[in-house]
């Protein structure tokens, strides 16, 4: 097995492998998430298109490694591991943080000639242009899971346990410096960007989310759901629908 393989395999998670999908989804979760996130997701929307789900290091499986300290760093390490999947046309798919990891690792293809991006989907997000003014990595271990409680990040069972919440704080915060620090020096993509958002999402205002339109020069369509920052999950159904419309229109 070639190191490139290897490396992809360390990185993502093939929850609902779908061999004949024509198009292929890599999702990249929110920050302290993890690519069990996506099970709801790769489960709906195969066999139409097959999902692969990325695993950060410092968390579950991969929990004895090394967190990485920037966005750049992440992007560069999955863009890489990615390439062994674009064997077909590729979509991608971020929430919260991993809507701008999606976009910087879209970027970094898009500069390849042997790889297809079709589409850019960005949920939970302020554009990447849109400049952070958020501190809460800075806080005491108590202060990041007032913040997590606050906006429901996590499942209400995970919540309720304290120690695991505990034992996951490291890799949440190591997330949240990335994603608090990280600056936009970059140009739009090709690819077409469709942007979900909350109603209610205090961490996303809708004209910080309608900013994304400054970063393609394709196609821009827009939706807000009923929620908070974790609509996704609520809105399921409405959601899929609409990735698997655009992606059969790419």
């Amino acid at each position: 097995m070639s190191t490139a393989v290897r490396n992809s395999d360390l990185w993502f998670r093939n929850f609902a492998p779908a061999p004949g999908a024509p198009v292929r989804l890599a999702c990249l979760p929110h920050a302290g998430g993890s690519a069990s996130f996506y099970v709801p997701m790769a489960r709906g929307l195969s066999p139409s298109i097959d999902v692969i789900c990325a695993q950060y290091p410092g968390r579950q499986d991969r929990r004895h490694e090394p967190f990485l300290a920037t966005i750049g760093e992440l992007a560069d390490e999955l863009a890489e591991a990615l390439l062994p999947w674009c064997d077909r046309p590729v979509a991608m798919f971020g929430h919260s943080m991993g809507s701008t990891l999606s976009y910087e690792v879209t970027r970094r293809l898009e500069a390849r000639s042997d790889v297809t991006l079709v589409h850019l989907f960005a949920s939970g997000r302020r554009a990447p242009s849109v400049p952070a003014n958020d501190h809460v990595h800075e806080r005491d271990d108590e202060g990041l899971l007032a913040e997590l409680k606050r906006m429901s990040g996590t499942m209400s069972r995970i919540l309720g346990d304290e120690e695991i919440m505990r034992m996951a704080l490291p890799a949440i915060r190591a997330d949240y410096t990335a994603a608090e620090t990280y600056v936009h020096d970059g140009g739009p993509v090709r690819c077409p960007i469709t942007v979900f958002t909350g109603d209610n999402d205090t961490r996303t205002s809708l004209d910080a989310a309608r900013r994304w339109r400054e970063h393609t020069t394709g196609a821009f369509d827009f939706h807000v759901f009923p929620g908070g920052h974790f609509f996704v999950a609520e809105q399921s159904p409405a959601i899929l629908k609409l990735i698997r419309d655009k992606i059969a229109n790419s």
